[in-house]
C-alpha cells in the first residue's frame, strides 16, 4: 500500500513514522508513506497556499489550485482520495477496514480556517475523526494511517485484530496482566482457572457490559 499525505506541516510526522508498528511496516516493505508539502505546488513568488475568505471572515482559507495541482501530479487510477475536515462523515473501524484493502490512499489535511469548498470537487470522501476541532489536520491523518496500517496484512497478528474494540459492535473486554494482586485489587479469579469456554464467557460478558455503560449507542447497531 502508498499513502501521500498532503500537508504544509511534513516535520510534524518525524516520530510517527520513525517509531513502533508504523515503522516496522515501513521497514517492512508494507507500506510507503509519503509526506508531501503543497506549498511547494504554489504559483506565487512567496509559495503563499492561503488567502481571506470571500464574503468576509477571520482567519485564512486554504486555495484550491496548489491542493489540486497536488492531486493531479500524484493521484493514479488506484487512488482514494480523501479530505480530513471536520464537516465530514465520521470516521468509523468499517471505514478503516475499507480503506486498508486500497492500493493508494490520499489524505489532504486542512489548516487555518479551512480548504476553499471546491477542493471537494476532486476528492472521494470527506471525513471526520471526531466532533472537535484541531489546529489542523496532520494529527487527524495520523489517526487515519494509523488505523489503515495496523490492519495491512502481515503488520499485526490477526488473532490480535480480531479481538479489538469496535468488532461486532462491542468494546474490548478489560485485560489484566501479573502481578495477581495490586494494593488490593485483584485479578478475576475466571481468568486464572484454566477453563477457557468460562474464560470466554466471562469476556464476552465484560465487553457487553462496557459497551452498555461507555457506548450504548453501538448496540443500536449492533445487527447492521
Amino acid at each position: 500500500m502508498k499513502i501521500d499525505i498532503l500537508t504544509l506541516f511534513p516535520e510534524m510526522y518525524e516520530g510517527f513514522l520513525s517509531s513502533s508498528i508504523i515503522k516496522r511496516a515501513i521497514l517492512n516493505n508494507k507500506v510507503t508513506i509519503n509526506l508531501i508539502d503543497f506549498r511547494k505546488y504554489s504559483k506565487l513568488n512567496n509559495n503563499q497556499v492561503d488567502d481571506t475568505p470571500y464574503g468576509g471572515g477571520s482567519g485564512m482559507v486554504i486555495m484550491c489550485e496548489p491542493i489540486v495541482s497536488a492531486l493531479k501530479d500524484i493521484r493514479t487510477k488506484d487512488s482514494h482520495i480523501i479530505l480530513l475536515d471536520p464537516k465530514g462523515k465520521l470516521y468509523k473501524q468499517h471505514k478503516a477496514i475499507e480503506y486498508s484493502k486500497y492500493k493508494h490512499i490520499i489524505l489532504i489535511c486542512g489548516h487555518y480556517e479551512g480548504i476553499d469548498e471546491r477542493v471537494k470537487n476532486y476528492v472521494d470522501e470527506v471525513i471526520s475523526i471526531g466532533d472537535y476541532i484541531l489546529t489542523g489536520g496532520e494529527v487527524a491523518a495520523m489517526v487515519v494511517t494509523d488505523s489503515i496500517v495496523r490492519l495491512i496484512d502481515g503488520v499485526i497478528n490477526k488473532i490480535s485484530l480480531e479481538n479489538e474494540s469496535f468488532n461486532n459492535n462491542l468494546l474490548d473486554y478489560p485485560v489484566y496482566t501479573k502481578p495477581r494482586d495490586y494494593e488490593g485489587y485483584m485479578v478475576p479469579e475466571v481468568l486464572l482457572s484454566g477453563d477457557h469456554q468460562k474464560i470466554n464467557e466471562f469476556n464476552q460478558s465484560e465487553a457487553l457490559r462496557l459497551t452498555k455503560e461507555n457506548r450504548p449507542d453501538l448496540l443500536e447497531h449492533q445487527n447492521e
